[in-house]
């Protein structure tokens, strides 16, 4: 018994030291995990990035048609590799720069008024605008019954998305333009500016408490859908007819960490432009089914056709018009002169358009030095 007793023992420790060998052969632990995404990644040629996962934020909303339809298709999926995408959806600019502001977002899609009050609060330190998704798609619509003609605004009640968003300081913008005046605060004056949520806004449309509305589309479409007529198209408003709507943005600290992940997403939002532009009507069915998955209800023909017209995807970030609506939100005294030094960093999306054969675009002298 004492001879077969520490043979027993040789046993057991020879067993337990090739314990972790099998382990790691059979795939457990981190290491081995790590290996295996290697080897999967070699055996299908997909490749291998810095990161193993990236959360985009992005709106349900057409002006994100870039994310609805790059996800929906795969397109931004396919240059990531073996990364995954983990999206999140927003309903306002706020929440989204939060959520990347706080760690548990690192690129979303995003209008220039949130982007300016994230960088201008952060004094610099959280974001970066990285490149253009969308110009356009904004309308002044209202009830043809009461309003015919654009002075007829004055003394009506017209409705924006939320006080100092894009589409509100535009608008304020265009009133002093006429040289009425307007609170920006409380939104009373010459014409009355009541900020209303998108989702709300049809219904206080077809109740009558609201004239019309200066909104994104698809609400535009909606409101003239249920009986409004288009009296003004932002895009009239702008030289070359081009203004930002939507750009794509991105922690700082996800910048510097994955910038491999960062030029594979922007790889994926370029030849995403590119598709829509080629196919807008496969485009066009791709949000719809992305908007619909998104537990919402499909737009009707009615609705979508017109406003998938008015908008443009493009790469461009069109940074000479962040600098004009900036300063309007000054103007409007909703913001104090900021300094946007450094809110653009192009150099991965250039470093994609040149390879793509495509012409590089420009910060405007807002990029990050």
């Amino acid at each position: 018994m004492s001879a077969a007793r520490p043979l027993t023992i040789l046993r057991a420790i020879a067993v337990t030291a090739t314990l972790p060998v099998l382990l790691t052969a059979c795939g457990y632990g981190s290491e081995a995990k790590k290996e295996d995404n290697k080897e999967n990644a070699a055996a299908t040629g997909e490749k291998e990035l810095s990161a193993s996962e990236v959360r985009i934020g992005y709106f349900p909303n057409l002006t994100h048609a870039t994310a609805l339809v790059g996800i929906q298709e795969g397109l931004i999926a396919k240059e990531l590799g073996t990364t995954a995408i983990k999206p999140q959806t927003f309903n306002a600019g706020p929440s989204e720069i939060e959520a990347l502001n706080g760690g548990s977002l690192d690129i979303g899609f995003i209008g220039p008024s949130p982007s300016i009050n994230g960088y201008v609060k952060s004094k610099g330190s959280n974001l970066r605008i990285i490149s253009g998704s969308a110009s356009g798609g904004v309308k002044l619509v209202v009830n043809p019954d009461k309003i015919k003609t654009l002075d007829d605004l004055k003394g009506k009640k017209i409705a924006t998305p939320q006080k100092g968003n894009t589409q509100d300081v535009a608008f304020l913008n265009w009133i002093a333009e006429k040289g009425w005046k307007v609170d920006p605060e409380s939104g009373k004056g010459d014409v009355s500016v009541v900020r209303t949520d998108n989702k709300v806004t049809p219904d206080a449309f077809k109740q009558g408490s609201i004239d019309g509305a200066w909104v994104p589309e698809p609400t535009a479409s909606k409101l003239v859908s249920d009986g409004a007529s288009v009296l003004l198209d932002e895009t009239d408003l702008w030289p070359d007819k081009k203004f930002v709507i939507t750009n794509v943005i991105v922690s700082q600290k996800f910048l510097k960490e994955h910038p491999d992940v960062v030029e594979a997403v922007l790889k994926g939002t370029v030849k995403t432009n590119e598709w829509i532009n080629a196919n807008p009507d496969k485009a066009k069915a791709s949000a719809n089914a992305k908007l619909e998955a998104e537990g919402g209800k499909p737009l009707d023909a009615k609705v979508i056709d017109p406003a998938w017209k008015s908008i443009l995807v493009t790469d461009d970030p069109l940074a000479s018009t962040l600098k004009t609506e900036s300063d309007w939100a000054v103007k409007a005294k909703l913001i104090e002169q900021p300094d946007l030094a450094g809110i653009y960093d192009l150099t991965l999306l250039n470093k994609v358009l040149k390879a793509a054969g495509k012409p590089e675009v420009s910060d405007a002298g807002l990029g990050a030095k």
